[in-house]
């Protein structure tokens, strides 16, 4: 339970945050350098990253997707992977597995792509459960079990799984107890018309400049703990589990039509998400509390995963997101 602050406390953390934050604007010129607008997408990645958490992006192809996460592992000084998720992905293809050394006579451990700060999974709906599931395990533990072995993964470790929401023929859809385990949900949409005459003009002149490491990962371990030290009031606090009681049970926030079209509410991992995500939030705005916009800005990423709609919700044209907005709507602000 978070004790209450003096208002000295907190304009004394204030100061403190201003300062340990400072290298996000670092990063952000550097990643700038090679994506153009998309500025939302680079947040939620900084979201994910300094919230311990892992990011799902959804977007056609051709959205800069992995470019921004490379770009991003180039300005962090970090190891950085791609798997391409395809129908006959073995579970070993991504964690590893144990090779017959002839020579030796015995078996020797080859690590798989999974050992790196920064793993995206491209077209994660393309490989079947199993293979999900691998990489799931090794999210939620950071670990993972080669033979009789477990082996510790890097820190940072961070996930960045991509789905094309077009092309659904030959996919898994993720089950929702695994997306659960992201703390994000992120959409990304096209680039606007100005935005996209620079990327254009950026390509034919030659491509962006190259990309300096700017921080390195102790950087990265300092500023999470940073996190953990921003304040967030009581009510606060009653806000973000307003929100997601009002997902479960819509009856008790005068939403009563909202009753048959959620399938199951958000879990216990939603209110942890929006909570930390407000926080790190609040923390890349260079202020060491938490206010109900910081709740609103990152709503939607972390509870469009969590929330089912029914057939009947389908059937009416009604996604998670405008059930969200009339939760919003609805319940209370601080």
């Amino acid at each position: 339970m978070e004790t209450t602050r003096t208002s000295s406390e907190i304009q004394e953390l204030n100061e403190r945050i201003k300062e340990e934050s400072a290298f996000i604007d670092l990063i952000m010129m550097e990643v700038n350098k090679s994506i153009i607008g998309q500025k939302k997408m680079i947040e939620r990645l900084l979201l994910a990253l300094l919230g311990n958490g892992h990011i799902l992006l959804e977007g056609v192809p051709g959205l800069a997707k992995t470019l921004a996460i490379n770009s991003l592992a180039k300005a962090i000084k970090a190891d950085f992977s791609r798997v391409q998720f395809t129908p006959d992905l073995l579970p070993s293809d991504v964690i590893g597995t144990q090779i017959y050394n002839m020579q030796k006579g015995e078996f020797a451990i080859k690590h798989g792509p999974i050992f790196a700060n920064f793993v995206l999974a491209d077209e994660i709906n393309r490989a079947p459960a199993k293979v999900q599931s691998a990489l799931l395990e090794a999210m939620q533990e950071r670990q993972v079990t080669i033979g009789e072995n477990t082996y510790d993964l890097p820190e940072p470790f961070l996930v960045l799984a991509t789905q094309n929401p077009v092309e659904q023929e030959g996919t898994y859809p993720l089950p929702e107890a695994q997306s659960d385990r992201f703390m994000l949900k992120t959409v990304i949409t096209y680039p606007t018309l100005e935005d996209e005459r620079m990327i254009m003009r950026q390509n034919l002149a030659g491509g962006p400049e190259p990309i300096n490491a700017v921080v390195d990962a102790s950087v990265i371990l300092k500023a999470r703990q940073m996190v953990k030290e921003v304040y967030m009031d009581e009510k606060i606090e009653k806000y973000i589990l307003d929100i997601i009681f009002a997902t479960r049970n819509p009856e008790d926030y005068k939403l009563s039509h909202l009753k048959p079209l959620i399938s199951f509410g958000a879990s216990p991992r939603g209110s942890i998400g929006l909570a930390n995500t407000a926080r790190v939030y609040a923390f890349i705005k260079r202020r060491g509390y938490v206010i109900p916009e910081d709740v609103r800005a990152v709503v939607h990423d972390v509870l469009r995963h969590r929330i089912g709609i029914t057939y009947e919700a389908e059937a009416e044209n009604i996604s998670s997101e405008d059930i969200i907005n009339q939760i919003l709507d609805a319940v209370e602000v601080p």
